[in-house]
């Protein structure tokens, strides 16, 4: 029941209204039309408003809890969304890990199903009587765009193509446990009015993408399906619509992970404790759930093996993050006589720190424990484990590597601001 303003904007799939009652916000209305060339092609599919906002919700919604920076805030209706306010960018940003379509007709001489590695980025013009020219990152930079009070240069094209990149790869990881091959992807930036940060905006549905379960191109359930037509007919409209609904119904399962996991940490007292919840503290940022105990190696052997017994017994994957201090047999007593991961964590003191920490690093021979020293490290180790088998937590890992990369290219730009 919101109260809409005026129409911002409209083009050939969604229309965009202010929000009087939501300042910096946003509706994206979907239509039920389907389009393709330019909207050379264009035709009135009943249901597809709904199936495309299902899509752009939870994708955006997979993003947005990986950490990726988007316009979405929430979804309003079965045809709607509410995003933040953004002056779009008109750059068309198009990952491909395998070469099909105009790829094939721009590069002739390279094969379909020639895979990228890393994926390959490309850019498009929008600009429909041009039909979309593709872009260097030169142009751009030469055209001097400027929106939201945000220049657009050298800083923000790369903080584009990496942000590309990383969206396209998370996406990718997380259709493959459906069996289903994420083979491109097409996304656009906007700067968001009131943070004046570049954000993933617009959409980011069925038309936005190929996917070929399987990788079989045969298989395909993309808007492809609806450009191969000779000729558009009400049932080959209705194979379109399966298509689009095959693709809605799975999406939201890019949510959910079937892997579980989780990290123990064994502290050799509750002095250590501190130290302790900042592992369990990281992990949670993770996704990870974590348990803490208290066991001694040295005086209660017995005790530590019944509780190393006690989780290996469930079948739920399991690290185990060893936390002691002064000579530290807790980590390679584990490591000895467990099959699952076990990282070291010791809490160095002030007066025995770097004679602390050989115990930890000097291990005989079988073992296998490494030593971080970092807490937050010790709950990334074990990410990277779990993130081996669940897409979700990679999504993190993978979100946390592109943020920390754009913090580091603004720090430069700043300070080259102030030198300057």
């Amino acid at each position: 029941d919101l109260k809409l303003g005026k129409k911002v904007n409209e083009g050939k799939t969604k229309e965009v209204y202010e929000l009087p009652d939501m300042p910096g916000c946003v509706l994206m209305q979907s239509k039920d039309q389907i389009t393709a060339g330019n909207a050379a092609r264009k035709d009135r599919m009943e249901g597809k408003a709904a199936i495309s906002n299902t899509t752009t919700s939870c994708v955006f919604q997979l993003l947005q809890e990986a950490g990726i920076k988007t316009a979405f805030v929430r979804k309003q209706s079965d045809t709607a969304f509410i995003a933040a306010h953004c002056e779009m960018i008109p750059i068309e940003w198009v990952c491909r890990r395998i070469a099909t379509g105009s790829f094939l007709k721009r590069n002739p001489g390279v094969k379909e199903g020639y895979k990228f590695y890393p994926p390959k980025i490309e850019m498009f013009y929008k600009d429909d009587a041009a039909n979309d020219p593709q872009w260097s990152e030169e142009q751009i930079i030469e055209a001097k765009f400027c929106f939201g009070g945000l220049s657009i240069g050298q800083t923000e094209v790369d903080i584009m193509s990496r942000s590309t990149q990383a969206i396209f790869e998370i996406l990718e990881k997380a259709w493959q446990p459906q069996n289903c091959t994420l083979v491109d992807l097409k996304i656009e930036f906007g700067v968001n009015i009131l943070t004046k940060e570049i954000v993933l905006a617009d959409v980011i549905d069925n038309d936005s993408w190929r996917l070929w379960p399987s990788g079989d191109r045969s298989q395909q359930k993309d808007k492809q399906s609806y450009r191969d037509l000779k000729e558009v007919t009400p049932e080959a409209l209705q194979m379109v619509k399966r298509n689009f609904e095959w693709v809605a119904e799975r999406v939201e399962l890019l949510l959910k992970t079937k892997s579980q996991g989780r990290v123990v940490v064994l502290m050799g007292s509750t002095s250590d404790l501190s130290h302790c919840e900042k592992i369990k503290k990281a992990c949670a940022a993770f996704g990870i759930p974590c348990e803490l105990r208290v066991t001694s190696a040295h005086k209660g052997p017995d005790e530590t093996l019944r509780i190393k017994a006690e989780y290996e017994g469930d079948g739920i994957p399991t690290v185990f993050v060893a936390v002691a201090g002064r000579s530290n047999g807790l980590g390679p007593v584990m490591s000895g006589n467990t099959a699952y991961p076990v990282v070291n964590c010791p809490p160095l003191s002030a007066d025995w720190g770097t004679q602390d920490v050989w115990s930890s690093l000097r291990l005989p021979s079988g073992l296998s424990c490494p030593t971080t020293l970092s807490p937050e490290g010790a709950a990334q180790f074990a990410a990277q484990i779990f993130g081996l088998n669940n897409h979700l937590v990679w999504a993190k890992l993978r979100s946390n590597m592109l943020n920390t990369w754009i913090s580091l290219k603004q720090a430069d730009k700043k300070l080259r601001e102030c030198t300057l």
